[in-house]
């Protein structure tokens, strides 16, 4: 992907009108190297000497256990390496050909309102996967997005999750942030019960017939979140090695 690099770190001042930053890295991101600069970046935010900003990135396989996470859900523990975060929810996977989505924003520019905030980043992915012709839902009690295949009386129905969230908040700046399965290996997942729900399965956009690249979906991750959370002007930091 050809973006200008710019560079908008470290300012001194952070109004409300200020642009995201968005980050894009096109390699494999180490999990521990992502985690170090979310923390830095959101405590930066927090007084105002960063702005905020969305990292769009993919990690290598591994897997995250959350903080309701129970042993008995990871099915195989020496599969890949295992990280515990501070996130909500429960064990889930990352690795290439998912898009990971790390946002980090000041709500107390957003009207402070943590649920209010979940919901607006379901909306984002809603949103992005309609883009290409994927309808994901919102299922009670489940956390993540859901792809119904076929009717409810079909005995073959089935929901598959396509799009994972896990959040975390600390002085009202957020962190953590969104993963959407674009062509990962759908296998990999099979090391974990993925979010603590082994009733349905996980999906992609490959899987449903949809062959998005990652910059595709970078596209469409862009032009939602100015949908849901306003038309603000974007910059971009691209960083690629």
């Amino acid at each position: 992907m050809d973006l200008q690099r710019l560079t908008l770190f470290d300012t001194r001042h952070s109004p409300a009108d200020d642009p995201v930053a968005w980050r894009i890295d096109d390699r494999a991101v180490p999990y521990s190297e992502a985690l170090a600069f979310m923390e830095k970046r959101s405590a930066d935010i927090c007084v105002g000497y960063a702005p905020e900003t969305i990292w769009l990135l993919e990690h290598p396989p591994l897997y995250t256990a959350g903080t309701s996470a129970a042993p008995e859900e990871l099915l195989e523990p020496n599969r890949f390496p295992v990280y515990k975060t501070g996130r909500g929810g429960r064990y889930t996977y990352h690795g290439p050909g998912q898009r990971v989505a790390y946002v980090m924003l000041d709500l107390k520019k957003r009207g402070q309102d943590i649920r209010k905030f979940v919901r607006d980043m379901e909306e984002w992915v809603i949103r992005t996967l309609f883009s290409f012709n994927v309808i994901a839902e919102r299922r009670e009690g489940r956390v993540g997005l859901w792809v119904a295949q076929g009717a409810p009386a079909n005995p073959e129905y089935r929901e598959d999750k396509i799009a994972a969230i896990g959040v975390r908040v600390r002085k009202w700046v957020t962190f953590h942030g969104i993963s959407i399965n674009v062509d990962p290996d759908l296998s990999h997942f099979e090391g974990i019960v993925p979010c603590g729900i082994s009733e349905h399965g996980v999906t992609s956009l490959w899987d449903l017939g949809n062959a998005a690249s990652l910059p595709e979906v970078d596209t469409a991750l862009r032009q939602s979140f100015e949908d849901v959370f306003g038309r603000q002007t974007i910059v971009e930091d691209a960083r690629h090695q």
